[in-house]
């Protein structure tokens, strides 16, 4: 009695609950927010009506792809959290009562049981699917623009093509009586308050309606003629132990189970496959291909398990005891290849079949009247067509159940295992082509309904062969929601349309290449007292050392759209950034976690170069590094502050760098090995020391030491020209630049005179000669050495300057028609120039191309347009790296194809010397490149196969070995090797790019590669 009265007063509670206003249901999210606006146990919906039941289920309810007997099966949720969301969903502590409600959803088909077996249970191991109708307005019979049904309602499908289930649960309603009352019994005695009211009066419940118990709710219990103790003569069953009856129950589980297989699959053959070949209800010059893509190889599974099931019911009828089955399958499941074709098809078949009963009417009338049919046993077509996967799945719980009874001296004992592994390895070959095959059908599906604003079109490669839906789903935004699908390679926003006709994905905003996104988000995490500590998140997982990226603050306004919000940022010349809004906290966490999984996954794929820490914490505040420079091999970095002139040594990482000149803004700064120079711009004069004469115990020191070359200098450029050491100074204003050529003068002969500070700062010079002096009628803005000339990167472009007769003349050839896209360009910044064998790549601030000796246009099929804005270059052979404040791109040299990117804050580019051209007969193979071609900047590849070349030159930093002692006195013998090092500072860290230390360890593997050195 007492039980009774509380599981009426539960439904009681439900009910009364059920009497307080409803809220709208995108008020009833699950946040703090809308919890403290509704009483407590209020329902979410008004709970007896299936309709907003069902509809707060399918908003709330998790997704994801779950594993059951081996097959995945993908948006998948168990019952135990269905119980879980609909007992959230109206207020109630009876689990009893949500798995009706549950029932009563599930009796209308809104979801169904994976292998449609049974009906809701509330267990963690039974997974359940939402039913979806893959549906195509089309009706060509190709794959054109169908229907793709992502997991939410709004995306899935519309309330006209697949309505929510209807009716009302009448435990939850009040009665319609309004002479009922808590201390009378009602009339009706479908009352909901019948069970409360007599309890009150002690009266002995009669219910109206008696419960016949069914199969499904005693979960599948078989009957008499399926238990083997029924098959075979009493003294039998009295004669085997306790252990062998019941091995002998799972060996007749294992035939009979086969034996109800085959007779599914033979349905499938005599009702639908003949009925369709013979009536006319699909077009004739169609049926033989829409049976064969709905049906596939039924034929062929019913093949090899006739074989199966005849052979085992010939075991049985000739022996009362089975001794074993090992043995017969060992013969069968070698040939179990025709379910790996099936399941890999099975999706294809699906959209055949809802494709064609939704544009036949004569074939949906068939199809309404066939599962109707006593044959059917109450079960839909899609209930059998899943029937070979999951019988597959099936074989290895049947077998284990055998086994564990088998005795150790069975022949089974050592052949099932054998059998168990054979079949789970099929299983694994079922989900991985299944997997496969379904994200290419909705990448086909998707494909072909993108639409984009005129001229916005992108090529976002979505046919390739190694493409994938890394994750998808529904965004809000202020006004209304998003479409978004994570790719392996970019992130797509699109605005769903639908019509009678068909569906549309627009796309809302371009598309964001993975390695040029960067996400923020605001997470919440509990502190040491239990409170939330709530944050804004940067996520980029393209630095090595996964720093978070900072960026300019971002308003943040949540007002009506709760706190699960996410801040998209497409970096680079494409700049825009967009905030989206996630239903729940689950939702939220997903695809940040999906974001950021996925884009490790790239930076690793991708990873040419790795950054390698300098100095980090150090140079902070006013005290910014403006300049830097490796000298004694790549050992000693000296670098150039706003404070003076540091020295750090490589080998001792955990000392700071050492101030070793007081000096003022320092903002060039280089070192002249050759002749034991330091030249370095400060306050626009250039200077030069000695290197002995740097002092880490005294700055002031080797101030006296000085030499002044220029004041009033915009600035210089050191290299080697003309077989021998030269610095350039130059004095540039917008109308003209003055350029100075000096040589240094060899310390064995200079002059050993040590005048006054003064006196050197006001000219004295020992150190540097006069070369060439020259002078252009026009702003310049960089200097490139190349082997016998001088490229001047000024506003008319890239100039070239004789130093032996000062001849000037433009690079570019003015009868090369092909470069008029140059000519006709404004405000186009020349900014690096570097030759690349008997050809030169000119990189200007847009983009880059190549040109021949004579300045015309060569490799015309070569072009590469920036991602971001570059504020420096440097050559890496073979990648060329464009550095701009938010990343590096890194591209091939070769194809111009983006191979890496690497984000930061604030970059800089500190140092980059120019190395040689390698050989022409170096074969570099490239490693496996991430991107494609496509979307103009080459930024959509698809990941391919390669094998990763060797590469000749030695990264900076590596390879160490005991240090030559400083100064170096032999360092002519590399003239015109130059400095491989790439020096750049991000904020406060100062760091170098170095070739992968992976992509080395591969390299250094690949035998069959030809080692190519400088």
């Amino acid at each position: 009695m007492s039980a009774a009265i509380h599981s009426t007063r539960t439904v009681v509670d439900s009910r009364r609950n059920s009497r307080l206003p409803n809220p709208p249901l995108h008020e009833g999210r699950d946040s703090p927010a809308s919890t403290r606006v509704k009483t407590r146990k209020a329902p979410i919906v008004y709970p007896a009506l299936l309709s907003r039941v069902a509809e707060a289920f399918r908003e709330r309810i998790p997704l994801s792809d779950r594993v059951k007997d081996g097959l995945t099966y993908k948006s998948a949720f168990d019952g135990r959290e269905a119980v879980d969301k609909i007992a959230y969903i109206i207020k109630t502590t009876d689990r009893n009562l949500a798995l009706l409600l549950g029932r009563a959803l599930d009796a209308q088909k809104y979801f169904h049981d994976v292998t449609y077996d049974h009906r809701l249970r509330d267990s963690p191991n039974e997974l359940y699917q939402f039913r979806t109708r893959l549906t195509s307005p089309y009706v060509s019979g190709e794959l054109t623009r169908p229907v793709h049904q992502p997991h939410h309602r709004k995306d899935s499908m519309s309330s006209d093509d697949f309505p929510f289930p209807t009716g009302v649960f009448t435990l939850l309603t009040d009665c319609y009586s309004p002479t009922c009352s808590r201390d009378q019994l009602c009339y009706s005695i479908a009352c909901p308050r019948r069970l409360e009211q007599q309890a009150r009066l002690n009266m002995k419940p009669q219910p109206g309606l008696s419960k016949q118990i069914s199969k499904e709710s005693l979960g599948d219990v078989p009957d008499d003629g399926t238990l083997w103790i029924h098959s075979v003569p009493q003294e039998i069953v009295n004669s085997v132990s306790e252990t062998e009856k019941k091995r002998q129950e799972a060996i007749n589980e294992v035939i009979y189970t086969e034996r109800d297989f085959i007779r599914d699959m033979e349905y499938l053959r005599d009702i639908w496959i003949a009925q369709l070949r013979e009536k006319d209800i699909i077009l004739k010059e169609k049926r033989s291909k829409f049976i064969t893509d709905v049906f596939w190889n039924v034929h062929e599974i019913i093949t090899v398990n006739t074989k199966l099931r005849d052979a085992l019911v010939k075991r049985q009828k000739s022996y009362a005891v089975v001794e074993k089955i090992g043995d017969i399958f060992l013969d069968s499941v070698p040939n179990f290849s025709p379910f790996v074709s099936y399941g890999a098809h099975q999706l294809y078949g699906k959209f055949e079949f809802e494709k064609e009963k939704s544009t036949n009417p004569a074939f949906s009338q068939f199809v309404e009247v066939t599962e109707r049919l006593p044959e059917s046993r109450k079960l839909e077509l899609n209930a059998y067509l899943t029937k070979p996967t999951t019988r597959l799945a099936r074989y290895p719980l049947l077998l284990e159940a055998v086994l564990k009874h088998t005795p150790k001296d069975s022949p089974d004992k050592s052949m099932l295992p054998q059998v168990i592994t054979i079949v789970k390895d099929f299983l694994m070959k079922v989900n991985t082509e299944s997997g496969k095959s379904e994200n290419r059908f909705h990448l086909c599906q998707l494909n072909e309904q993108l639409y984009y604003k005129t001229g916005e079109e992108v090529d976002l490669r979505l046919t390739e062969e190694g493409r994938e839906i890394v994750h998808k789903g529904t965004l809000s935004k202020r006004d209304g929601e998003l479409q978004v699908y994570l790719f392996d390679h970019a992130i797509l926003f699109t605005k769903v349309s639908k019509s009678k006709q068909h569906e549309q994905f627009r796309v809302y905003r371009r598309p964001i290449p993975l390695e040029l996104l960067c996400i923020s988000a605001y997470e919440d995490s509990p502190n040491e007292n239990g409170r939330r500590n709530r944050q804004l998140v940067k996520r980029n997982s393209f630095n090595k050392d996964h720093r978070p990226l900072t960026l300019p603050p971002v308003a943040v306004r949540t007002e009506g759209k709760g706190q699960f919000w996410i801040n998209f940022i497409h970096l680079g010349r494409k700049y825009y950034q967009m905030m989206l809004w996630a239903n729940s906290a689950v939702i939220h966490k997903k695809w940040v976690e999906s974001i950021a999984k996925q884009q490790q996954v790239m930076r690793e794929r991708s990873a040419i170069f790795d950054t390698i820490t300098l100095s980090e914490g150090f140079f902070v505040g006013v005290n910014k590094v403006n300049c830097a420079a490796p000298f004694s091999g790549g050992r000693r970095i000296v670098y150039g502050t706003n404070d003076g002139v540091y020295i750090s040594d490589l080998r001792e990482s955990s000392r700071d760098p050492v101030k070793v000149l007081a000096l003022l803004d320092v903002t060039q700064i280089d070192v002249l090995e050759d002749y034991q120079l330091l030249i370095l711009l400060s306050e626009r004069q250039v200077i030069t020391f000695p290197l002995e004469a740097l002092d880490p115990l005294d700055p002031m020191a080797g101030l006296k030491r000085a030499k002044r070359i220029s004041s009033h200098t915009s600035f210089f450029k050191a290299g080697f020209c003309l077989g021998r050491i030269l610095v350039c100074i130059v004095k540039s204003s917008q109308l003209s630049s003055t350029f100075k050529t000096l040589e240094p003068i060899d310390q064995t002969i200079r002059g050993r005179a040590k005048p006054t500070f003064r006196k050197l700062l006001q000219g004295g010079n020992d150190t540097l000669k006069l070369f060439r002096e020259f002078y252009i009628p026009v702003e310049s803005t960089s200097i490139h050495f190349l082997k016998t000339k001088l490229c001047v990167g000024c506003s008319r472009g890239f100039e070239i300057v004789d130093l032996e007769t000062l001849d000037t003349q433009g690079l570019l050839d003015p009868s090369d028609d092909s470069l008029e896209f140059v000519r006709r360009r404004e405000n186009l910044r020349p900014m690096a120039i570097y030759r690349i064998q008997n050809e030169f790549l000119l990189c200007y601030d847009e983009f880059a191309f190549y040109v021949n000796k004579n300045g015309r246009r060569s490799r015309k099929d070569f072009m590469v347009y920036w991602e971001g804005t570059p504020s420096g270059f440097a050559l890496h052979e073979p990648f060329i790296l464009a550095f701009e404040p938010t990343f590096v791109e890194i591209r091939d040299i070769n194809s111009g194809l983006l191979v890496q990117v690497i984000q930061g804050s604030n970059l800089r580019l500190l140092f980059a010397d120019t190395p040689p051209s390698i050989p022409h007969g170096a074969n570099m193979v490239m490693p496996a490149n991430p991107y494609q071609p496509g979307y103009e900047y080459n930024a959509y590849q698809t990941p391919g196969g390669g094998t990763v070349g060797m590469y000749h030159h030695r990264g900076p930093y590596t390879g160490y070995g005991p240090q030559i002692q400083y100064p170096n006195q032999h360092p002519r013998q590399n003239h015109g090797v130059g400095r491989d090092e790439i020096l750049l500072v991000s904020d406060d860290r100062v760091f170098a790019l170095q070739i992968s230390t992976d992509l080395q360890r591969r390299t250094s593997n690949n035998s069959s590669l030809t080692c190519v050195t400088r």
